[in-house]
């Protein structure tokens, strides 16, 4: 029997009172801020989510510091997220706003965006904005993802989902605020910044990247999937799922960051695949630690792909193969980064490795 799918609707509901308040140019004065103290990240929510686990993670290259860099560059992150969304009417959807986008988290997508402007030549401030904009995108198809008509979760980030707090209508028009806030955001705060082309360029891949041919279709083909026997389903199915609703950001944060930092095509292509790799990296150990680790350790339901039906890479290859298959995905990835400063290059190395063996 063929499945009805209902895709949550992605309509933009903040429509425009004139120019934005003071936030924007508190952010444009954020921008060279160096943030907050590295130990206040570990106190904040979510702020065991940043630590690398311990291992050979931390020894793939020794003399990078992957951990701090981390901390650091998420501090950053946090805090211009914070003055991005300051609290004003109408207060409650601000504030569910809020809820979900400053709950902590690793800030894999913004790092990305960060590490490769600074890559390029380019530099922190140069990226934030972008690097913003794609946090707030992941957060809005986090609160989307949860809700009961999709995949109905309890817990996202180790906290009440966000309609588990603010109930499902605000639930929806929070995840709306923030798609709109994202594009809002990067082209007003970049104005100076970022040559017009290369803003536009910007606009393109970011609306691509989320669109009917990224991360909608993604989640529509992996609710479509639910229940499939797995024996009729081959890897290109769900590598399709994968590369569409969890690689297309991460490997839009990477195209922009060679974009606000002034790189090549060549570069751009480069990057574009090495975040493809990390993409499909990173849902390949979600679907392993999906299986293998509680609800306490992943800050969200264990077991919960499992219990939907959904197609996993364990279910499908079996829970050996498939850690084989994120160890050649990580190899895959560090090839991308070859000919480039390896010392510019050496937080993108650490990141690949720190995905392949996160906990949670």
């Amino acid at each position: 029997m063929a499945t009805t799918v209902h895709l949550s609707s992605f309509s933009l509901f903040i429509q425009s009172r004139g120019r934005r308040d003071n936030s924007i140019s508190s952010v444009k004065s954020l921008k060279k801020r160096t943030g907050l103290s590295p130990s206040s990240a570990l106190t904040s929510q979510g702020g065991r989510d940043m630590i690398p686990p311990e291992g050979k993670c931390n020894d793939h290259n020794s003399a990078f510091d992957f951990k701090l860099y981390m901390i650091r560059k998420a501090e950053s992150v946090n805090a211009a997220l914070d003055v991005s969304v300051p609290l004003r009417e109408p207060l409650t959807v601000q504030e569910a706003v809020r809820y979900s986008l400053l709950a902590g988290g690793k800030r894999v997508r913004p790092l990305l965006c960060i590490a490769v402007c600074e890559l390029v030549g380019g530099d922190e401030a140069t990226a934030m904005s972008a690097a913003c904009a794609v946090e707030m995108i992941h957060t809005s198809s986090l609160i989307h993802d949860d809700l009961p008509c999709m995949d109905n979760a309890d817990l996202r980030r180790g906290k009440p989902t966000n309609h588990k707090v603010y109930g499902e209508d605000m639930a929806v028009l929070a995840g709306d605020a923030l798609l709109a806030l994202a594009f809002e955001h990067m082209t007003f705060v970049s104005s100076g910044l970022v040559a017009p082309e290369r803003m536009i360029r910007a606009v393109v891949e970011l609306a691509r990247a989320i669109g009917t041919t990224g991360l909608v279709a993604g989640q529509m083909i992996d609710l479509a999937s639910e229940r499939l026997n797995p024996d009729k389903v081959g890897l290109e199915h769900l590598e399709f799922i994968h590369l569409h609703k969890t690689a297309a950001l991460l490997e839009a944060a990477a195209v922009l960051g060679v974009i606000m930092g002034g790189g090549t095509e060549e570069e751009i292509e480069k990057l574009r695949k090495y975040a493809r790799c990390i993409g499909l990296l990173f849902q390949v150990v979600d679907d392993i630690l999906d299986v293998t680790k509680s609800t306490e350790e992943l800050g969200k339901t264990a077991g919960k792909d499992v219990m939907a039906g959904k197609l996993t890479y364990p279910r499908l290859i079996g829970l050996e193969r498939s850690k084989e298959v994120a160890e050649k995905l990580r190899r895959e990835a560090e090839e991308q980064l070859l000919g480039f400063d390896p010392s510019k290059a050496a937080p993108l190395v650490a990141l690949a490795s720190y995905i392949a063996c996160r906990h949670n």
